[in-house]
């Protein structure tokens, strides 16, 4: 904790509740920010891609071409993408936005059009990073899990994913930054997170803590947007059952777009072998009973139902 408080000095201490001054970019505008202002010096011998970490050459506005022999990397079947850098939300945008009524009618493009929450979601700094365009591809929307039995599938990337389960295992050494981008989010936004990820991610960010380039990251995302993210700065932790505080729905005059179901703060879940979605607080016995690989989750009924789900039969 001690090593934790002595990287947070080296940041600004600046707060707010709304993005800073005139950040509201475009996602475009927002990778021209995020490589011009935060990675511009990451690229060789430093960081590296958040999954793989292989060195980059910086090509175009935002894009960058991948070193593959700095990280042993081998393509799997996208070669197009293998070649190039593309900018990952480390919160997935389909997460961000599939419970909200605009990607319900519309997706991802309507949601931006329309949705001031989901733009600010959308383009939130922090959630941004540097991927191999294959395994940003790979990784999907899959939850961050352990994943075990899996074969290596872009060479020498130490990174996993089951295409089976809809898990992605990300490098040892992003585990715990990838943890705290996580809390950053849910906390701000007032995501739902299931007990599992959450016991995933508290593990990660204890075995392993924040380093010397996810504080300058911080400091330097903070100066240009005016967020902080205090799960870098060791102001504070995340603790089993944590209650979000929902700062970045201030200022845009909204409530989260579906609100928890009200038997309980944990999410529906939807059971993706059966499309029938299972009530949390006791409301419906099978509710723990879904296993992983098949679970979708959702904050209300409503937003279940509109996914293709249904009522569970046993469910009071």
């Amino acid at each position: 904790m001690g090593f934790r408080l002595a990287l947070a000095c080296l940041c600004l201490t600046i707060t707010a509740t709304a993005f800073a001054g005139d950040y509201a970019p475009s996602f475009r505008k927002a990778k021209e920010i995020a490589r011009e202002q935060i990675y511009f010096d990451q690229n060789r011998g430093r960081s590296g891609s958040v999954y793989c970490g292989c060195d980059w050459e910086w090509k175009g506005e935002s894009g960058g071409r991948v070193d593959w022999a700095s990280c042993g990397y081998q393509v799997r079947a996208q070669e197009h993408r293998a070649v190039r850098t593309e900018w990952e939300h480390i919160v997935p945008a389909w997460s961000l936005g599939h419970q909200r009524q605009c990607w319900q009618v519309g997706g991802r493009k309507n949601c931006v059009a329309t949705d001031p929450l989901f733009h600010d979601m959308h383009v939130d700094l922090h959630n941004l990073t540097i991927s191999v365009g294959e395994v940003n591809a790979d990784r999907s929307n899959y939850r961050l899990y352990p994943v075990s039995g899996e074969p290596a599938r872009h060479g020498a990337c130490p990174s996993r994913v089951s295409f089976k389960d809809r898990q992605f295992e990300p490098q040892d050494k992003s585990k715990g930054f990838l943890a705290r981008i996580y809390f950053y989010m849910h906390d701000r936004y007032s995501l739902p997170m299931s007990r599992q990820q959450e016991r995933v991610m508290m593990a990660w960010d204890r075995q392993y803590p924040v380093t010397l380039w996810e504080v300058e990251r911080a400091r330097r995302i903070e100066a240009v947007q005016g967020t902080r993210n205090d799960f870098v700065l060791d102001s504070r932790d995340w603790t089993a059952g944590y209650k979000p505080r929902g700062e970045g729905l201030r200022g845009t005059g909204l409530k989260s777009g579906n609100q928890p179901s009200p038997q309980s703060k944990e999410p529906v879940i939807g059971n993706t072998n059966s499309d029938i979605y299972h009530l949390p607080g006791g409301a419906c016995p099978s509710y723990n009973r879904v296993a992983e690989r098949n679970r979708e989750y959702f904050t209300t009924e409503a937003a279940a139902a509109a996914a293709g789900y249904r009522k569970a039969g046993n469910c009071r």
